[in-house]
């Protein structure tokens, strides 16, 4: 993982330290968004996985679409 993608993963394992376990388990995709965040930083490094997992984020709403969404190879 680069330099830039684990900057970016900080805040992601932090919601899911601090904030995950308060949220509760309501998420409409599969896998998760921060599990989907930490894959495309992995995958893609800082910018390309940055900007999917932030596309992933925007499109996690009530009127969003939902099931088994993947990270792109």
């Amino acid at each position: 993982m680069t330099l830039l993608a684990r900057l970016f993963a900080l805040p992601v394992r932090a919601y899911r330290l601090i904030f995950s376990p308060w949220v509760g388990h309501n998420c409409r995709y599969h896998p998760t968004c921060s599990a989907y965040a930490l894959e495309a930083l992995e995958k893609h490094g800082g910018l390309k996985g940055g900007w999917l997992a932030l596309r992933r984020i925007l499109r996690c709403h009530p009127w969003g679409g939902s099931g088994v969404d993947d990270v792109p190879k």
